[in-house]
């Protein structure tokens, strides 16, 4: 296991030796984490931290290397009816052995899903420990606090495992703050790449060579010519995803949100989780009263707006294939279909990942993701920005 954790930091581009590397395992072997508790991911975290990084400007490289091998990926779903609150009471975790693990029996999408819907029908009491129903511990794939490899996760706060095919909770999501003050002007720079001025509006800017003209030829008495301003006439239309793993790049996103705003006049945003499905929102908050219809964001803008993708890619491949698939609701249509829709009414397009490149090998959604988009998927970094910029350009 360990040995994919050294490749993960060293794609992450982290200098991280065999030497530091042979450190570690021997931290590990003589017990450091063993203490009272046990060995738990912050701990090792916290060792492995201070075994293989040096350098402290190497801390946020090696904190997004850390998360993207360990973190995997926990969804939710919908469905009508509620789980009973005292058949989830955390009394119960069960710790098993690697060997115990594997021989828990996983199951497919639609076995999962259909055996979930048969258990709604015969539970009646709350259940612990077991490997069948909705409850506590065990191994059965329906509950929380147990252990199963692919199972639906209900009613945790967190995941332990991370290893849940869906996660069964009700979340809430934070709008990006496009006021937000840059660091760097570097995305902005970035951005400008992507420029067509035309002089619009009502004329309020100063023509001096014009005004030098006409002066002149009015015998020296000044005249006064105005234009219009000079705006970029690129539009936008910019669908970021919020929530879940996108909540570790609030910063950066915010950053790349704040600086669009101000260089695009013509800019149209919407935010979508995990992949887009029949309908988007512009306020998080009211996201399940205020939606906007896939369709109609298609049908409203011309295909001459810029199509701007602006997420992490991470999710169950389920969400992308699959009706059903969405962490939000059930479905009719899999986002794949929508991806499609979208690309197609707008040619000029492109997918802006904040997770680390290096990493994306790792990701098999970041792959389907990457081959809907025509492999016209870009991290998000000055190099990245400036390629995403010049391929809408063109």
């Amino acid at each position: 296991m360990l040995i994919d954790f050294f490749y993960t930091l060293r794609a992450a581009k982290l200098k991280v030796s065999v030497k530091e590397y042979l450190t570690l395992l021997e931290a590990i072997q003589a017990g450091v984490i063993d203490d009272e508790g046990g060995p738990t991911v912050d701990k090792f975290y916290y060792l492995a931290r201070t075994s293989l990084v040096k350098d402290e400007a190497q801390f946020d490289k090696f904190d997004r290397a850390f998360a993207a091998y360990f973190k995997g990926v926990e969804l939710l779903t919908d469905f009508t009816q509620d789980v009973p609150l005292e058949w989830l009471r955390k009394t119960l975790e069960l710790e098993l052995s690697p060997e115990e693990k594997a021989k828990i029996e996983t199951m497919g999408w639609d076995e999962l899903m259909a055996t979930l819907k048969k258990r709604f029908e015969e539970q009646k009491q709350r259940h612990e420990g077991g490997n069948r129903m909705i409850g506590t511990g065990g191994t059965s794939p329906f509950g929380a606090y147990g252990v199963n490899p692919q199972g639906i996760r209900i009613g945790q706060a967190s995941g332990r495992n991370k290893s849940a095919v869906k996660v069964w909770d009700q979340r809430a999501y934070k709008d990006y703050d496009d006021t937000k003050e840059l660091g760097t002007r570097n995305i902005k720079v970035a951005l400008r790449r992507l420029r067509r001025f035309a002089r619009e509006g009502s004329e309020l800017e100063l023509d001096l060579d014009d005004t030098i003209h006409s002066t002149a030829a009015n015998a020296g008495l000044l005249d006064i010519k105005l234009v219009p301003e000079r705006h970029n006439k690129v539009k936008v239309l910019l669908l970021m995803d919020v929530g879940g793993t996108m909540d570790e790049h609030i910063h950066r996103v915010e950053e790349l949100f704040s600086a669009t705003k101000s260089e695009f006049k013509h800019l149209e945003f919407y935010y979508f989780h995990n992949c887009v499905y029949d309908f988007m929102w512009k306020n998080n908050r009211r996201r399940f009263s205020e939606k906007f219809s896939t369709w109609d964001v298609i049908r409203k803008y011309n295909r001459d707006y810029k199509l701007i993708f602006v997420g992490d890619a991470t999710m169950s491949p389920y969400e992308i294939l699959q009706p059903g698939g969405s962490v939000e609701y059930n479905n009719e249509e899999a986002g794949a279909e929508w991806l499609q829709r979208l690309t197609h009414a707008f040619p000029k397009f492109a997918w802006i990942n904040p997770e680390p490149q290096g990493v994306w090998q790792y990701r098999q959604s970041i792959a389907i993701i990457g081959q809907l988009m025509s492999q016209r998927m870009f991290p998000l970094t000055l190099a990245g920005l400036e390629g995403a910029m010049r391929l809408l350009s063109k």
